[in-house]
C-alpha cells in the first residue's frame, strides 16, 4: 500500500505551519528582513525565502517602497511586512459607561478607531447597537471590506464564564443577564466574536503595546469603578478552568467592611476602587465632588486627596503581595482609571509589595503605570483575534488563498 499521499500530507501540513509562523512572526514584528525572519523563526533562509515567495503570491506579504538613503554603503536588505490590505481585525470595548472600537490590519496597525457614551451595565440592545453602527464608521474611514475581517475581539467590564458563554455576576451588569454577549454581537455584526474581561483585554493590550512589551510574566491590574486583573504568565493570559481568574476586587480585606455587589463583605474593590475613594472624600469636599474633580485634587497636591489615594495603594499592594508570591511576576502593571493618580497610588501599592512580598520576589517586580489608557482594552481585543494563530490558520490563510 502507497504512503506517498500520506507523506506528501505530511510535507504540506509542516508547510503550513511554518507559513503560519511567518506570518505570526511578521504580525508581532512589522516589518522584518528575510534575514531577521530566519532568525525570529528558526527556519533556514532557504525556507524563509520559499515560503515569502508563496504568500507574496497570495498577497499576504508585501516588500514596501525603500526609503532613501541610509548612509551605508550598498544596497539595504529588503524589508517585508503583512499587506494592511490583506485582512483586519475588529476590536469592541464595552465598559460601563462607554462603547469603543477599533479595526487593525494583521500587522496590528490600527486603522480607525471610535468611541461613544452609551449605559452599557443596564441596556445591552442598545450598547450592541451602537457597538454595530460604530463598525460600519470604523470600517468605512479604514476602506476594509467587511469580507476582509478575520473576527471580532470583545471586552465586557465583568468576570466571563467562557466554559459557558455568559456573564458570571448579573448584579454587576444586570442588562446582560442570561444573553450570550458572543451570539448577540457575532449576529449584528456576521463575523466570528471572541468574548474576555477587561482586565485580561487590557492585559493583553499593554503586552503587545504597551508597558508589558518584552515581558512573560505580568500582573496588569484595572483600577475603576472596580478592581480586576490580567494575569500573564509565560507570555499568555491565564484566564483559569472558567475564565474568570484574576478577580482581585472580591478579595476580602475587611472582614467587617461594606458589603459588596458579589454577596460579599470588605472586598477590596468596596475599599479601593474609585467611587470608594470619592465617598470617602466627600466628606471634605462636599456631595457634588466628581471622579474627574477628584483626581484634579490628587494631582494638585491636595494632601488629603493624596492621603486617601495612598491608602487605596496600600491595600491593592497588600493583595498583590500574595499574588506576586504566588506567581513571581516581572512586573505589575497599574491601569484603568485611577491609575492616573500617579505616584500616590504606585508608591502605596510598592510600598505593601516590599512590606508583605518575600524580599527575593519584591525585588524582581517592577511596578510601572499602564501607559496605554482607555485604549487599553479596546487594542487587547484586536490582539484577542490577531493573536490567535488558530484563528489566523482557519480564518486567515485559508481565506487569503484566493487573493491576488
Amino acid at each position: 500500500m502507497s504512503t506517498g499521499n500520506g507523506v506528501q500530507g505530511s510535507l504540506e501540513a509542516l508547510r503550513e505551519r511554518n507559513r503560519l509562523l511567518v506570518v505570526d512572526t511578521l504580525r508581532r514584528h512589522g516589518t522584518l528582513t528575510r534575514s531577521e525572519l530566519a532568525r525570529h523563526t528558526g527556519l533556514s533562509r532557504t525556507t524563509v525565502a520559499s515560503l515569502l515567495a508563496d504568500l507574496q503570491a497570495r498577497g499576504l506579504v508585501v516588500e514596501p517602497p525603500r526609503g532613501g538613503s541610509t548612509g551605508t554603503r550598498g544596497r539595504p536588505p529588503s524589508r517585508l511586512r503583512l499587506d494592511p490590505s490583506a485582512g483586519g481585525a475588529l476590536g469592541i470595548d464595552f465598559g460601563h459607561r462607554h462603547v469603543r472600537t477599533a479595526v487593525a490590519d494583521l500587522s496590528s496597525t490600527v486603522l480607525a478607531e471610535a468611541a461613544v457614551p452609551v449605559d452599557v451595565d443596564n441596556d445591552a440592545d442598545a450598547a450592541l447597537e451602537v457597538s454595530a453602527d460604530l463598525v460600519e464608521r470604523v470600517l468605512d474611514e479604514a476602506q476594509l471590506d467587511r469580507c476582509r475581517i478575520i473576527g471580532a475581539g470583545m471586552g465586557l467590564p465583568g468576570p466571563f464564564d467562557r466554559s459557558r458563554g455568559l456573564i458570571h455576576s448579573a448584579s454587576i451588569l444586570p442588562g446582560w443577564a442570561g444573553r450570550d454577549p458572543a451570539q448577540e454581537l457575532a449576529q449584528r455584526l456576521d463575523v466570528q466574536v471572541e468574548v474576555d474581561n477587561d482586565a485580561n483585554l487590557g492585559a493583553l493590550g499593554e503586552l503587545m503595546f504597551g508597558a508589558g512589551r518584552g515581558l512573560s510574566d505580568a500582573v496588569y491590574v484595572k483600577l475603576a469603578t472596580g478592581i480586576g486583573a490580567g494575569l500573564i504568565l509565560g507570555g499568555r493570559v491565564y484566564r483559569g478552568s472558567t475564565g474568570i481568574a484574576g478577580e482581585l476586587g472580591h478579595v476580602q480585606v475587611q472582614r467587617d467592611g461594606p458589603v459588596c455587589a458579589c454577596g460579599g463583605r470588605g472586598c477590596l474593590q468596596m475599599v479601593a476602587g474609585l467611587p470608594a475613594l470619592v465617598a470617602h472624600a466627600r466628606e471634605v469636599h462636599g456631595p457634588e465632588l466628581t471622579n474627574q474633580r477628584f483626581l484634579e485634587l490628587v494631582h494638585s497636591g491636595d494632601f488629603g486627596a493624596r492621603r486617601i489615594v495612598g491608602d487605596a495603594g496600600r491595600a491593592v499592594g497588600r493583595v498583590l503581595a500574595d499574588l506576586c508570591n504566588l506567581v513571581n511576576p516581572q512586573a505589575v502593571i497599574v491601569g484603568g482609571e485611577l491609575s492616573v493618580a500617579g505616584e500616590p497610588l504606585l508608591a502605596g501599592i510598592r510600598e505593601s509589595i516590599d512590606r508583605h512580598a518575600l524580599p527575593d520576589v519584591a525585588r524582581a517586580v517592577e511596578v510601572k503605570a499602564a501607559v496605554l489608557g482607555e485604549r487599553a482594552e479596546v487594542l487587547g481585543a484586536l490582539v484577542l483575534v490577531i493573536g490567535d494563530t488558530e484563528r489566523l490558520r482557519s480564518a486567515g490563510l485559508a481565506a487569503l488563498s484566493d487573493i491576488g
